[in-house]
């Protein structure tokens, strides 16, 4: 099930990154009293009572023109449209109800998305109270005070917001279809690739963006099965300066990836594999996605009997915290190997999907236990009573230990590369919880 997309919107310095590191519980942006200087990190997987969500701080740059920032808000805005289930809009209550606050307004009302408007700063009700109601004047709600900095009225804030989610969180459950999103950096041939599948496929498409996210769904028919791919559009802004643009890249990535059971980053062959590529890659990662990296332009690539081993090399040591990844080798342009692409989204989907018996399983760690000791410490060693797989999508496993601190990162490793050497598990990430029982339990 997807998680709802909250981003948070807001002329620069009304405290946006402040209120993304208070609801992420962290200190993810760097926050300085600068307008502009939100870097990092910018989404965060956060809950409020029982509910979960990806919370997006839009951020943006401050330029010096007052006409510039208007133009950037509206692009922060059209992000937060394109992409959020919900929308924080925050104001600032010291500085009042400007000119771009209504600007932007004015777009949100249009888009039919929830907003919620966030008057930030109000650090004390008395002195500030009655300020928050000259917003009303905005016409998108009732305004809610809080004080990000303080912590301040955070609860009734977040109340509001999860209010929006159900409708959303549950509509794609009875939808079967495989879901792959298609993510990169912009003029990697993402749409080229969509637009080749969908014309080899002679099949009549309609774009469905009836939520008017960027991420449009495009149904394509394959071999008598029906998948939905998720085409996060190229980016329709140029002279951004790099930061911003790999921000948009991100915020988009994560839109798609949340709604997807396969991910297919593409690369381009021409340019190599990037750090940039790297950071796309982990978003599908750290949401235990399939993941396909298709090399995109491998026609325009002069090749020789090692060019491909060096350029999987190159893949697998830039995106090293994810071994388990296909790698394809494709042409958008000319259609080469689009089969092999489908083959292996089935191939990885099967995967994700796979459940392995308890007793199997417990054969299997028995055997890596007797290959290799577990580790010890103070004289003290690493007992593995049992494990078990307690979920899909990814596949994920409990394994119960007489003490979880002699549980080593390596020897972790071990164990799920020995689980991948029998069962295969291509194309999906695992995970592996850690319990604590005693002898005793266990007898």
């Amino acid at each position: 099930m997807s998680k709802p997309i909250v981003a948070i919107v807001g002329r620069p310095n009304v405290g946006k990154s402040t209120l993304f590191n208070a609801l992420a519980g962290q200190q993810i942006s760097i926050v300085k009293d600068t307008p502009g200087v939100t870097r990092d990190r910018i989404y965060a997987d956060c809950t409020w009572l029982d509910k979960y969500y990806t919370l997006v701080d839009t951020g943006g740059i401050e330029p010096e023109s007052k006409d510039i920032i208007l133009a950037q808000m509206r692009e922060q805005a059209e992000i937060a449209i394109a992409t959020a289930d919900v929308i924080i809009f925050m104001v600032d209550v010291r500085q009042g109800l400007v000119d771009a606050d209504s600007k932007v307004a004015d777009m949100l009302r249009k888009a039919q998305k929830p907003v919620v408007l966030c008057v930030n700063k109000v650090d004390s009700v008395k002195k500030f109270g009655n300020d928050i109601y000259e917003f009303y004047n905005l016409g998108i709600g009732d305004p809610i005070g809080i004080s990000a900095a303080s912590m301040l009225g955070l609860g009734e804030l977040l109340d509001e917001v999860v209010k929006h989610f159900d409708q959303k969180q549950y509509e794609d459950e009875d939808d079967d279809r495989p879901r792959v999103a298609i993510i990169g950096k912009p003029n990697v041939g993402k749409s080229s690739l969509v637009n080749k599948l969908v014309g080899e496929n002679r099949m009549i498409v309609s774009d469905i963006a009836g939520t008017t996210r960027d991420a449009v769904d495009t149904p394509v028919l394959h071999d008598g099965t029906e998948y939905v791919f998720i085409d996060t559009a190229g980016l329709r802004r140029k002279n951004k300066i790099k930061e911003e643009l790999e921000r948009y890249t991100i915020i988009r990535a994560v839109a798609a990836v949340e709604r997807a059971d396969v991910v297919v980053v593409v690369i381009d062959a021409t340019e190599g594999v990037t750090e940039q590529d790297a950071k796309i890659a982990g978003i599908a990662h750290e949401r235990g996605k399939g993941v396909i990296v298709a090399v995109n332009k491998w026609d325009a690539i002069e090749k020789n009997d090692k060019t491909i081993y060096e350029f999987t090399r190159k893949v697998r040591d830039t995106l090293s915290f994810m071994p388990y990844a296909e790698i394809v080798f494709i042409s958008a342009e000319t259609g080469q190997r689009l089969n092999k692409l489908f083959e292996t989204i089935d191939m990885v989907r099967q995967n994700q999907n796979m459940r392995v018996a308890t007793g199997v399983l417990n054969e299997i760690v028995a055997q890596a236990v007797a290959m290799k000791q577990p580790p010890s410490d103070k004289g003290k060693r690493l007992k593995i009573f049992y494990a078990t797989q307690v979920a899909v999508k990814p596949p994920a496993f409990v394994v119960f230990v007489n003490d979880k601190e002699l549980m080593h990162f390596s020897y972790l490793r071990y164990l799920e590369n020995q689980i991948r050497e029998t069962f295969g598990f291509k194309g999906t990430p695992l995970k592996f919880m850690i319990r604590e029982r005693n002898a005793k339990e266990n007898a």
